[in-house]
């Protein structure tokens, strides 16, 4: 068996690859595993399990509830809730484990789990490889003492979970959106209802799209990775800046008021120098993934900053950040993490303090968000190839190494496999836009031939 859980969970087509038995299987599991570790501590567990608007969220959730509870976990059900929101409550209710159902940014057809440990973190990596090693067991035929009579868990309905949310949201915010007119794109998903209540009550005049989930709309041309939208409606009602998210709510976009992209990095720069002034950027020190562009490299070393590379996944940045004690880190993608304040990338909250520096500050987002010049990368998915050999191929290596050759100072490559879907992903940075093109699309031609 393939390892189960990528940078994000485990995540597949729902019925398909991640299936009602898969569901339940992995949460008894995972109930069993965090018993070993002595995380129950001889008490009667308890979890939250939320979930995004995907129709196939509905039975999942079903099969999570059934196992844990057949494991004698009491259940929490939060309902429609982005991933930070149960990460959240995960911690402020003192529950043992949190599970999130939800393939984030994923089209519709697919769905997720993501396990969170005491406090709202995220699992590492060993843990989950021990979860998959139970699961296995199990479905080979091991026994496991089932509980019985008082022993099964029970399940019950928390509907305090959205009031709780926002209210911390709100909480935490540096200073109002007051004057502020703000388009916020829920992507159809987990955040439609929570993150314009939390704009509104924060005092931005909100226009919403992608905020009418039906189950089967999400992401559907909307959200984080189909900004078209959003740009046009920024544009159309005059708004200061628009923010995107994607399924599940734990990364943010952005907009300015002309309809220009602001990425992940952006936001990370705009942000470093907000918590630099506030005094709450440990260490002068910001982590990102080796996927942020070399522009974001650069203007944090204009502005004196340090800046901690991680391989790529929030996860990764996350350890760093815990184990090193920074508070703030992020992806390109838009998963920021503020420390202080959450436990994972959370879009609302990211969306909410780059507006209230858009407002403290009185200048535009484009201003603010010009404190780094995005380097021109170009990146490449190469499908149906076998990503596991990315490392091991001579002729890739060779291919790598003669482009580094040419790029030279002024650039550079980047391979990964992905760690959510079946395809390697080709980055390359030049500083001129052609270069960077021809570069990649010569790797990915490789990638293809090499590793097909």
């Amino acid at each position: 068996m393939g390892r189960l859980f990528g940078t994000d969970g485990v995540r597949g087509v729902a019925n398909a690859d991640l299936t009602a038995e898969l569901a339940l299987g992995l949460s008894v599991a995972a109930a069993h595993v965090l018993a070993e570790a002595g995380t129950f501590e001889g008490h009667r567990p308890t979890a939250v399990v939320g979930r995004d608007p995907r129709a196939s969220g509905e039975f999942l959730e079903a099969a999570v509830v059934a196992g844990l509870a057949s494991a004698g976990v009491d259940v929490l059900r939060v309902g429609v809730l982005p991933t930070p929101a149960v990460a959240h409550l995960t911690g402020v209710l003192g529950a043992d484990l949190g599970v999130m159902l939800s393939a984030s940014h994923n089209a519709m057809p697919d769905n997720g789990i993501k396990f969170f440990a005491r406090g709202g973190h995220k699992l590492a990596d060993d843990l989950e490889d021990r979860i998959e090693s139970v699961y296995e067991e199990h479905r080979t035929g091991a026994p496991w003492a089932r509980p019985t009579g008082a022993g099964v868990g029970r399940v019950r309905d928390y509907d305090e979970g959205f009031e709780t949310y926002v209210s911390h949201l709100l909480t935490v915010l540096p200073n109002r959106l007051d004057g502020l007119k703000v388009v916020l794109d829920e992507a159809h998903g987990a955040a439609a209802h929570v993150s314009p209540e939390a704009f509104t009550r924060a005092g931005a005049q909100v226009v919403t799209i992608g905020a009418e989930p039906d189950g089967l709309n999400i992401n559907d041309g909307c959200g984080s990775t189909h900004l078209g939208l959003l740009r046009a409606a920024v544009v159309e009602h005059g708004a200061d800046l628009g923010i995107a998210h994607d399924g599940d709510a734990d990364r943010c976009l952005a907009v300015d008021a002309a309809g220009n992209e602001v990425d992940g990095d952006q936001i990370l720069a705009v942000l470093s120098l907000a918590m630099r002034e506030a005094g709450t950027l440990r260490g002068d020190t910001v982590v990102a993934t080796v996927m942020s562009n070399l522009g974001f490299k650069l203007a944090m070393e204009r502005e004196g900053l340090n800046l901690v590379q991680t391989a790529v996944g929030d996860r990764y940045v996350l350890e760093s950040m815990k184990e090193n004690g920074y508070a703030l880190g992020g992806e390109q993608s838009g998963h920021v993490i503020v420390l202080d304040h959450a436990t994972t990338g959370d879009g609302t909250l990211t969306g909410l303090m780059l507006a209230a520096r858009v407002a403290a500050t009185g200048k535009s987002l484009a201003e603010l968000a010009g404190v780094m010049e995005r380097l021109p990368q170009i990146l490449i998915n190469v499908p149906d190839v076998d990503k596991s050999r990315v490392k091991t191929s001579g002729d890739l290596a060779a291919a790598v190494t003669a482009a580094e050759t040419e790029l030279g100072a002024t650039g550079r490559v980047l391979l990964r496999p992905s760690g959510t879907e079946p395809l390697v992903r080709v980055m390359v940075e030049a500083a001129d836009i052609e270069q960077a093109r021809a570069v990649a699309q010569r790797l990915a031609d490789v990638v293809k031939s090499a590793l097909g």
